[in-house]
């Protein structure tokens, strides 16, 4: 999530069918809650308890465990099912009209009848505010939305969109009580009144607290009787700590990959915490601007291609807490092919890269600047980057410096064009390879490279969209890729895994790390 807000934080720690959804959905979860209450630390912050404002890792972990959406993604599945739906599918063959029919009994957790006139009302509202750090953006593909009578909700889509599904079951899909928000304004009491399984007790600049919502019917079975969520603002240092110290149960998205390491290298078990590893479909890219008088010739990119030793980043910055990338859609996700590994190879090549530089005249080495920022992306980004100025410059084809400015101006500057290469990190609101391609790619992209491609825009990206049958669009995700590594808008750097640090009392963190990237508190469990 996103390159527009929700570009995430580090390596902390397919196919989509139009008749998936049919059916009953599944088992109504228990809502009683059991055990104990769990107190889970991060560095991120949670920027929005209004789902029509919020775009980021940690206000999508509060959406996705207070409001439901229509459907969701299951524990290591990247297709969704049936949630507060009771079925939803596609009812033309053009994936232009999506149908869905609600559980029955559904309630808010203040005691409110959940219609088809809060789903409308939700969409409609996110539309309408259009706020620019909310997910208005994901939907530019909705016409209109209808609601027959009280338990069906119609979509007509202005284009075709098999993805929609995956979309409506992201954080961005969340249902709102039309008797508790706005129509047009955003919500700003840090309060929340949702369907899902926890409802929002207290919110404060250090803490969220959660309570099982009594009142909750859905897929989800809570094993814990409540959730205290400790903000860490981005302090590694003060989560490692907590953890060590048994202030929190369990520690997610931040501690530091050396931190990581330490605590899996630790086989004594002396400090009673455990590392729990998951997948992730997280990713960074390095980020050429097209206009660029430098980086935007194509030697210069190329060469950098040949240059970029992903191993020894991975291994010398993030402890082997992430993998190589080699393609824009990552490991994992429907179409992930090698492209950049196909093109440039693994290994770095001086002869290769000054071969590139050549071909486009030039023969003087290359000054260059990279452009970091230093924590929005990960509290490595900075020594990454120097990391990859020094590969550079030791071929005697580059002299790049680095230059790390805070995130507000860093945004700001890209969008006046100011910089030639610079970071971009990647959070996927749903797991699909649309999501990967479309918002980098497409019309309007959000990297502000200034990169267009008529066949990847007019042909490849509405054709793949229109295919409900997500595992048939491997052909033209390939040629999508392979275009990406001919001309190097972008050069893929790492794939992230998730982890999170748990007391040897703390159960359930496997269930809560996969490339959905919904983090599911009611998974669990203390002793």
């Amino acid at each position: 999530m996103n390159m527009r807000t929700k570009w995430p934080v580090l390596p902390v720690v397919a196919g989509l069918s139009a008749g998936l959804l049919t059916g009953c959905g599944s088992e109504t979860g228990d809502s009683g809650g059991s055990g104990s209450t769990v107190s889970i630390g991060m560095t991120d912050d949670v920027l929005a308890t209004d789902p029509a404002s919020g775009y980021d890792p940690g206000s999508w972990l509060l959406f996705n465990n207070v409001f439901q959406s229509l459907l969701s993604f299951p524990n290591g599945g990247t297709e969704p099912q049936p949630e507060a739906a009771e079925e939803c599918t596609f009812t033309d063959s053009g994936a232009k009209v999506y149908r869905c029919t609600l559980r029955d009994g559904l309630q808010f957790s203040n005691g409110d009848d959940l219609t088809s006139k809060d789903v409308k009302f939700s969409f409609d509202r996110m539309m309408k505010i259009g706020d620019a750090a909310g997910p208005a953006i994901m939907f530019p593909m909705l016409d209109k939305v209808e609601t027959p009578d009280e338990k069906t909700v119609v979509f007509n889509l202005k284009v075709s969109d098999a993805t929609f599904p995956s979309k409506i079951a992201s954080g961005a899909g969340s249902i709102v009580n039309h008797r508790e928000y706005s129509a047009d304004e955003l919500r700003e009491d840090g309060k929340a009144v949702g369907s899902g399984p926890y409802k929002l007790e207290s919110f404060g600049k250090d803490e969220a607290v959660f309570s099982v919502n009594e009142n909750y019917k859905g897929s989800a079975k809570t094993q814990n009787s409540g959730v205290t969520l400790k903000l860490f603002h981005g302090d590694q240092s003060g989560l490692k700590k907590a953890i060590r110290d048994n202030e929190v149960d369990a520690a997610y998205r931040g501690l530091a990959a050396k931190d990581i390491a330490e605590i899996q290298e630790d086989t004594t078990g002396s400090q009673a915490i455990d590392v729990v590893e998951g997948s992730s479909a997280e990713v960074q890219h390095l980020v050429f601007n097209m206009k660029d008088p430098v980086a935007g010739k194509l030697g210069v990119r190329q060469a950098i291609a040949h240059l970029l030793d992903r191993d020894a980043l991975i291994k010398e910055v993030y402890e082997n807490t992430a993998t190589p990338l080699y393609s824009i859609i990552p490991a994992g996700i429907t179409g992930h092919n090698t492209a950049f590994f196909n093109t440039y190879g693994a290994r770095p090549s001086r002869a290769k890269a000054e071969a590139a530089l050549q071909a486009d005249g030039i023969t003087d080495k290359v000054k260059l600047t990279l452009w970091s920022t230093p924590t929005r992306y990960g509290p490595s980004t900075d020594q990454e980057f120097k990391a990859i100025a020094k590969q550079l410059n030791a071929s005697g084809l580059f002299d790049a410096t680095v230059k790390s400015v805070a995130y507000d101006q860093y945004e700001k500057d890209i969008e006046a064009g100011e910089y030639g290469v610079y970071v971009k990190g990647w959070v996927p609101d749903y797991p699909d390879p649309d999501n990967f391609t479309a918002p980098f790619f497409g019309e309007g992209n959000v990297l502000g490279n200034n990169y267009t491609n008529t066949t990847v825009t007019g042909q490849l990206i509405p054709e793949t969209a229109a295919e409900s049958d997500r595992s048939s669009t491997e052909r033209q995700y390939g040629e999508l890729q392979d275009i990406v590594a001919e001309q190097v808008p972008v050069i893929p750097v790492w794939q992230a895994k998730q982890y999170a640090v748990v007391r040897d009392n703390v159960y359930g963190l496997e269930n809560c790390l996969d490339a959905s990237t919904v983090f599911r508190f009611w998974e669990i469990s203390k002793d």
